[in-house]
């Protein structure tokens, strides 16, 4: 029986994975130290209690939400005029001690070998220029300030690479889990040809030095629709696009791309994780989407970046639910399943 990170990787590779691989439970998301600098927002922050990170974008994380987002009123949005974004954006310092890598090597020491060890990396460079500029101040200077919108971005991406040079140095991972959402439920955020004139080759650069400096696989997390840049995904590096809504017709994409890319999701939280959600609903999308994509090249996963969900219990529920279909399938028991992976992780 393969491990958890064994099948895992043998789906990636369109090998012979041995069962259905089950949400996270192959990879383990784990920190370096910027993000013990500038700490993600706790959850449960209200909007009157944001919390500046290193940048000094000011973030809450309310209850009963998927995520921590940007609070950018007058007072707290920092780049206020995008024109001039170099007279706010003060950029952080990346030289981290022995002592703040020791901290993160602990916690990679702690994995075993039943799950990859994955970098986990938030925000992306979309997401960094509209956390700092707001998404419509963002999204109108590709339109109206591309050269100064280039400028920042170049900024972030050596800042990327820098961050990059560190992991692969000290943490060398296997793996990487790089946050940029680029759409929402129905669409991009821009079209393909805007995506390509400004990120495409920005990621190239970033994606191209993990993998040129040891880590085998790049998860790229985007919960949105992004179908159309499916060809931009595979030219940039990544292995494994999470969080692809079910809206991107998935039995489409996985006969077109033949193996080029895993796709990990295609299970949207408001399908599942939602006040009253029930173990019933649940099995009914997890079995729907199963008939609909296979398991060649596909991974059905709560399509939010990382393990958890909003409403408790929703992640183990679907977790569950999977083990089920595993044994029923493949004949694995529960033991044997649980056995054969890293003790699941609850990150949200």
């Amino acid at each position: 029986m393969l491990t958890a990170r064994e099948n895992m990787i043998e789906t990636i590779e369109g090998g012979k994975p041995d069962r259905i691989v089950n949400q996270y439970e192959g990879i383990a998301l784990l920190f370096h130290p910027f993000l013990f600098r500038s700490p993600l927002v706790p959850k449960g922050t209200e909007v009157k209690d944001a919390i500046p990170n290193a940048w000094g974008v000011y973030n809450a994380f309310p209850a009963n939400t998927p995520g921590g987002f940007p609070v950018q009123d007058e007072e707290h949005v920092l780049v206020k005029d995008i024109d001039h974004w170099q007279d706010y954006v003060k950029v952080p310092d990346t030289n981290f001690t022995d002592e703040e890598w020791g901290k993160c090597q602990e916690m990679y020491d702690a994995v075993g070998d039943k799950a990859m060890k994955a970098t986990f990396v938030a925000p992306g460079l979309f997401e960094q220029c509209h956390h700092m500029c707001k998404i419509d101040d963002t999204l109108m200077a590709m339109y109206e300030s591309p050269d100064e919108l280039h400028d920042m971005i170049k900024m972030l991406t050596e800042f990327e690479l820098r961050i990059a040079e560190g992991i692969c140095d000290h943490l060398h991972p296997e793996a990487i889990f790089h946050h940029d959402d680029w759409g929402s439920q129905k669409s991009t955020f821009m079209s393909p040809a805007m995506f390509e004139e400004f990120f495409v080759e920005p990621y190239k650069q970033i994606y191209g030095y993990y993998h040129d400096h040891g880590v085998k696989y790049v998860f790229h997390h985007s919960d949105s629709y992004a179908a159309t840049l499916v060809p931009d995904m595979i030219e940039m590096g990544i292995n494994v696009w999470q969080g692809c809504f079910s809206t991107n017709d998935i039995p489409k994409l996985l006969k077109e791309t033949q193996g080029k890319i895993t796709f990990m999701g295609g299970i949207e939280n408001h399908l599942v994780d939602f006040d009253g959600w029930t173990e019933e609903n649940n099995e009914a999308v997890i079995r729907k989407t199963l008939a609909e994509d296979g398991t060649k090249y596909f991974i059905p996963c709560i399509a939010q970046g990382g393990p958890g969900s909003v409403y408790p219990g929703v992640y183990k529920s679907m977790s569950d639910i999977i083990d089920k279909i595993n044994t029923e399938k493949y004949g694995f028991t529960q033991e044997q399943l649980e056995a054969a992976r890293e003790p699941i992780q609850i990150m949200f």
